[in-house]
């Protein structure tokens, strides 16, 4: 089977002590691509310093159209 994929990326809010991720709006979007045929593979956070999240990367992939 052959496949596409699609990379997102949620910016986290806030500075100084990391991002926090609006999980709702992270969830209604991973939904709408759901029903879209996309399946969830991998989600990563990329850091900034200290451990604080700059962003969430989402890759998604389903069967090639």
């Amino acid at each position: 089977m052959k496949w596409e994929y699609r990379t997102l990326m949620f910016q986290a809010s806030g500075w100084f002590l990391g991002g926090k991720l609006d999980g709702q709006k992270f969830n209604e979007h991973l939904n709408r691509l759901g029903e879209e045929g996309w399946e969830l593979v991998s989600v990563f956070d990329t850091n900034f310093t200290e451990g604080g999240t700059r962003d969430v990367v989402a890759v998604l992939k389903r069967p090639l159209q």
